[in-house]
């Protein structure tokens, strides 16, 4: 960014160059801001394997639509400006240097996925440019001690996991556990995070662990050599077109264990009903966020706004997907740090709001569970609550458990 000062000080050839081009009126010190606009940058998988993510953009983009029709945050406009990356980690990284060195974006907001995310995290947190509410639940970036400009949003994987080993050594103590995970960060934390929980002293219980690459068709042979490895329990920690898979060939093949799933691939309409919900019957996963398809919600206020939000700015999505309910939750969220912000929306300052939400309650997300970071810590949803599918929706069950 060239400062007032510095263009006096060049030479009057490079001066008289420089004030013949539309300069945009930048606020001081923030860079993707002007006094109409803030400028943000987000890469989404809306094509390749994760594909079905791509809604949490499209929704992002209506949110911002919706606030910017109320009149934005303290006058400036929301835009933003959301590329795909495949979720391919080096098409990820182009996008992203795209964003920041020719878009010139204020920050980056909830880019999905691990593999993505893992691979701009350096280059973002050398540039100083806020990674923020990443859509990711990989625990490592919640690191604000070595990665001060990166944050994540939902609860991470290991607290799930956690959840999960505790829920089985209570329920199914002599359970044999079979693993799918994917091969990268997103799937490890998984098997980690179970693994520590049942501790030594259990550690037999896991009789089998299968991973998978992103770039495979199909997760079949890793469900059926699952099957044969004797387990009763399958903890299946995949993206939505893997899980989906998983599902559905292990009721294909005759395989009944007790099934455990990931909360970002619970969605009933990305994931159970291509496997075909009578499949998923029994299964169990751990939510932080109200479930549309649960009559529990049904004249909920908080999820009549954001039905109303859906029926207004996204005419014709799927309700179904819990995905668009992720997406107006962490929305709500940076528009509430933006709000914090006030006239200071500086790169240090955004962070710094980041870093200060205190029991923030949003409309989507479950009674009981509040936003709360601080500068140690970047986990700003730390408890979930269990939930098994009936067929139809997501019933709860249990206490609101925290990892």
């Amino acid at each position: 960014m060239i400062s007032r000062r510095t263009m006096l000080k060049a030479s009057a050839a490079t001066a008289a160059a420089l004030t013949a081009r539309p300069w945009p009126a930048f606020a001081d010190n923030a860079t993707g801001v002007t006094d109409t606009e803030i400028k943000i940058g987000q890469t989404m998988p809306y094509s390749g394997p994760a594909s079905a993510y791509g809604v949490i953009g499209r929704v992002d983009a209506a949110y911002f639509k919706m606030i910017n029709d109320q009149g934005g945050i303290n006058g400036r406009k929301i835009n933003l400006i959301s590329l795909d990356d495949g979720y391919s980690p080096p098409k990820a990284v182009e996008q992203i240097r795209k964003l920041v060195e020719q878009e010139q974006v204020a920050f980056i907001f909830n880019s999905l996925g691990t593999p993505s995310n893992s691979a701009i995290r350096d280059y973002l947190n050398e540039n100083k440019v806020p990674q923020l509410f990443v859509a990711t639940g990989a625990s490592k970036f919640g690191d604000p001690e070595h990665y001060p400009w990166t944050m994540g949003w939902q609860p991470n994987y290991r607290t799930e996991a956690a959840i999960f080993a505790k829920h089985i050594l209570a329920n199914k103590p002599a359970a044999k556990i079979g693993i799918l995970y994917q091969n990268d960060d997103f799937g490890k934390d998984y098997l980690n995070g179970l693994k520590e929980t049942l501790g030594d002293k259990n550690a037999g219980m896991v009789v089998k662990e299968v991973s998978y690459e992103v770039s495979e068709p199909t997760v079949d042979s890793q469900v059926i050599t699952l099957q044969g490895s004797g387990a009763d329990t399958f903890v299946i920690a995949a993206t939505p077109k893997f899980a989906a898979q998983a599902f559905r060939k292990a009721y294909d093949v005759g395989w009944k264990p007790v099934e455990y799933v990931t909360n970002v691939s619970l969605s009933v309409g990305a994931v159970l009903k291509p496997a075909g919900l009578e499949k998923c019957v029994g299964a169990m996963t751990g939510d932080y966020g109200k479930e549309a398809t649960d009559p529990k919600w049904k004249d909920d206020p908080g999820m009549n706004t954001w039905r109303d939000f859906m029926a207004k700015y996204m005419p014709g999505a799927d309700t179904t997907d819990a995905n668009a309910v992720y997406a107006y939750g962490v929305s709500a969220t940076l528009v509430q740090v933006l709000k914090q912000c006030g006239a200071d929306l500086s790169r240090e300052r955004i962070m710094k709001e980041a870093a200060n939400l205190k029991d923030l309650e949003l409309p989507t997300t479950l009674p009981g569970i509040k936003i709360n970071t601080s500068p140690t810590n970047f986990y700003p949803i730390r408890s979930m609550q269990l939930a098994r599918f009936d067929g139809t929706t997501w019933e709860l069950f249990g206490d609101v458990l925290t990892g």
